[in-house]
């Protein structure tokens, strides 16, 4: 791998990119309302569900595929663009996750525009969108920055876990270690996941989550919580 490669995934994965991730739970703290998650061996198999039943499925292949109509990016390209991101948007299981995809959308566009990733035509097509879901725009940074699209949604799965695991450590809680053992214990979950992603066609992106649904619905009028969703 490259370093400008290198370099562009960690600055994608950080969670100092100024987006919002780390405002929301993504369901995990109403799983621990209903003590679904109790501990940190509850803690690491949720996420680890997650990235097996919910990314590998739905929102990782969505991004390799968006990845792809970025990178040729003519006139039929441009529509699949759009519509795929309206079908994204249309399957988040609750009113809060869709506010959150559209406002780290919204927030990665910015991003992307401010510091001119990508050329002007792209970028032009990536201010179109309104509203945008949040693994478009990421499609987006990934290809401007020429990144390879195992390695991108690497990248991708790699945020969202170790998202997951600091959102336990505060709602749990628990320990700094036991957060860094739940990342240990992921990364063949993370190959996995990728690994299905990539083989997965654009008609075989399936989102059904219902239990994930349920709780985030839950989570919306929950009486205590730390979390935006």
């Amino acid at each position: 791998m490259r370093i400008a490669e290198l370099t562009a995934l960690l600055h994608l994965a950080s969670p100092a990119l100024p987006i919002g991730a780390f405002s929301y739970s993504q369901g995990l703290e109403a799983a621990i309302e209903a003590q679904l998650v109790t501990d940190a061996d509850s803690a690491r198999d949720w996420i680890a569900s997650g990235l097996h039943d919910v990314l590998a499925r739905g929102e990782l292949p969505f991004v390799a595929h968006q990845m792809e109509r970025w990178r040729t990016h003519d006139a039929a390209d441009i529509t699949d663009i759009a519509d795929a991101n309206e079908t994204f948007l249309a399957s988040r299981e609750s009113a809060e996750l869709r506010r959150e995809t559209e406002q780290m959308g919204w927030s990665l566009r910015q991003l992307c525009a401010s510091l001119e990733w990508g050329d002007a035509e792209r970028r032009a097509t990536l201010a179109a969108l309104v509203p945008i879901a949040q693994p478009t725009a990421f499609a987006f940074a990934a290809f401007a920055h020429d990144v390879a699209p195992d390695a991108a949604l690497a990248a991708y799965a790699f945020s969202w876990a170790e998202n997951q695991a600091a959102a336990a450590l505060k709602a749990v809680p628990l320990g700094q270690l036991a957060g860094q053992r739940i990342i240990v214990a992921l990364r063949d979950a993370i190959d996995g996941a990728v690994t299905r992603a990539l083989a997965t066609s654009p008609d075989d992106i399936n989102t059904f989550a219902p239990q994930l649904g349920i709780l985030s619905a839950r989570h919306e009028s929950q009486y205590s919580r730390l979390f935006r969703s």
